[in-house]
């Protein structure tokens, strides 16, 4: 639904077109001028205003004379992906207009709202009993402790949202009842679907519960998570090297605080002394083409692991995206007390 307060007839008066910038309150100020036949035709800004009246123009002056009509906008299905959305952001833009081929808005993108429009599904895992955590989790589920003033997956679903994610499920089934509850309103401005898990089926396994897809692209995550993943360059990384699968990784260390012997058998070949070795760990995070489902068994426990194992093994292309910034998985008191210490730095 086009927001109708951003879009001006080019036949309105300069002063009707001031009231209306009024209007708009908080957010870009700035109207999409159409014709008679809702063609757009140029925009309208506060600053265009006022620097029209200055040259001479008058309040009565239609919009048509004082609009600029060298504008900058998206054509719908040919150049309003993900990318061409990044181009407009690096170019400062903030309203953003899509046009039909015909020439009419039908879609306006507000770019100081969300960082981008990715076209996929998220499916966030808050099943798992947290048993680590008891007893903070035997009257709440893990996903519902607070990280400072906020449930720990409203963290997550909220930077979805950031990034234009709309069609988002969560996958409960310890203390259900909760979580439903807790989304049965809307998180700004978007319907975040319970989907319940029978049993428990793994990290992975009660995604087939998950009836309807909107697009072809999947993010799986958990939900207990505590991240700043830059879910553009994932999606990208993922577009971008034609993959099936992707799994967010961080770095981890591991530093040997001995001389280890290099071997042939039993002959010493050489030394290392105090080495560290540098791997990349699970992050738990994870996107995948809607297809590969089909390579997960229904009513089964299974992992992402798992499913990881199987696509290699038929030789589809599985990646690692190495995840920069904060992470935090939040499974034992350590990491509780550690995601509450860092969010106040957030604040």
């Amino acid at each position: 639904m086009v927001d109708s307060k951003y879009i001006i007839s080019q036949d309105k008066s300069l002063l009707e077109a001031l009231g209306q910038i009024n209007d708009i309150g908080s957010g870009p100020l700035c109207l999409f001028v159409v014709d008679a036949e809702g063609r757009m035709v140029g925009t309208l800004t506060d600053g265009d205003s006022r620097r029209s009246l200055i040259r001479g123009a008058k309040l009565s002056d239609s919009v048509s004379l004082v609009m600029n009509r060298g504008y900058n906008c998206l054509h719908a299905g040919v150049d309003d992906d993900v990318a061409h959305l990044h181009q407009q952001r690096e170019l400062k833009m903030k309203l953003v207009p899509v046009l039909d081929e015909s020439g009419r808005i039908v879609d306006i993108i507000d770019l100081e709202r969300c960082i981008t429009r990715l076209p996929i599904d998220a499916v966030l895992m808050a099943g798992g009993k947290g048993e680590r955590l008891r007893p903070l989790t035997l009257t709440t589920p893990k996903p519902l402790l607070k990280v400072g003033d906020k449930a720990i997956i409203d963290y997550n679903v909220e930077r979805l949202i950031s990034y234009g994610v709309s069609d988002i499920n969560v996958t409960v089934n310890y203390l259900h009842e909760q979580l439903e509850e807790h989304f049965s309103q809307d998180i700004k401005g978007v319907r975040v679907k319970c989907i319940r898990e029978p049993q428990f089926l793994g990290t992975i396994g009660s995604i087939k519960f998950v009836r309807e897809f909107s697009h072809d692209t999947i993010l799986l995550m958990n939900s207990d998570l505590f991240t700043n993943v830059n879910y553009e360059d994932f999606y990208m990384h993922f577009v971008t090297h034609e993959a099936d699968m992707s799994v967010a990784t961080i770095p981890y260390s591991v530093n040997v605080p001995y001389g280890i012997f290099e071997l042939e058998g039993r002959n010493i070949t050489g030394i290392k002394e105090k080495p560290s070795y540098n791997y990349y760990a699970n992050a738990g995070i994870y996107l995948l083409k809607k297809e590969v489902l089909d390579y997960i068994p229904d009513g089964v426990f299974f992992n992402a692991t798992d499913l990881i194992e199987r696509l290699i093994s038929i030789g589809r292309n599985v990646i690692r995206f190495p995840l920069t910034g904060f992470w935090i998985d939040i499974g034992k008191p350590e990491d509780y007390k550690k995601a509450q210490d860092f969010v106040k730095h957030l604040q």
